[in-house]
């Protein structure tokens, strides 16, 4: 994936919006609850992914990594972390959100996710694992689906990932950029 933002870029109204919704946590002093069946499915599920991903792609007996990561400019907590590599999880919804047939990530902010998270942790590589999972009978008031008779390959997706320092240093001048909006801008 190449990187479609420039230096060059103005703030976006997106960014300005996120923006203000950080001020306003700030000063109020709670995040604005984000609520949906993909983030519920996504959180309840996200140690059964991990278990999934680490049987099915043979990995090494490794644990979910616990430690948010963080420096001047970026904080992240990627899923897991090898000696050569990051790899982070993704729970899809269902066999219609699970991206079978995807030759390149179906989420730009998944990559950039991964850049940071290699930018973090000095990796040179990541990985992006979408797992197929059956979703919890509470979590939908859709016909169960049951993926548990299907081969591996129908229920996990990796996408590889190569560090793009180009692609952090416009990361970096974006957050400086943001830094002055909010200096100039708004009275805190």
């Amino acid at each position: 994936m190449t990187n479609p933002r420039s230096k060059t870029e103005a703030i976006s109204k997106t960014t300005q919006t996120y923006v203000e919704e950080w001020i306003k946590e700030q000063i109020y002093g709670f995040r604005k609850e984000i609520r949906s069946k993909y983030l519920d499915k996504g959180n309840e599920m996200e140690v059964v992914a991990i278990d999934s991903a680490i049987d099915w792609l043979d990995l090494e007996m490794v644990l979910k990594n616990k430690t948010t990561l963080e420096d001047e400019h970026f904080t992240g907590m990627p899923d897991i972390i090898l000696p050569e590599e990051v790899i982070d999880i993704k729970c899809s919804w269902d066999c219609y959100t699970f991206p079978l047939f995807d030759t390149e990530i179906p989420t730009k902010d998944y990559f950039y996710q991964l850049q940071v998270y290699m930018h973090l942790t000095g990796k040179k590589k990541a990985r992006l694992v979408y797992c197929l999972l059956n979703t919890p009978e509470h979590l939908t008031y859709e016909p169960q689906r049951n993926y548990d008779n299907l081969d591996k390959k129908y229920r996990v997706k990796t996408f590889d990932v190569e560090y793009n320092e180009t692609v952090i240093s416009d990361l970096q001048d974006r957050v400086e950029k943001i830094r002055v909006l909010i200096k100039n801008n708004y009275k805190l």
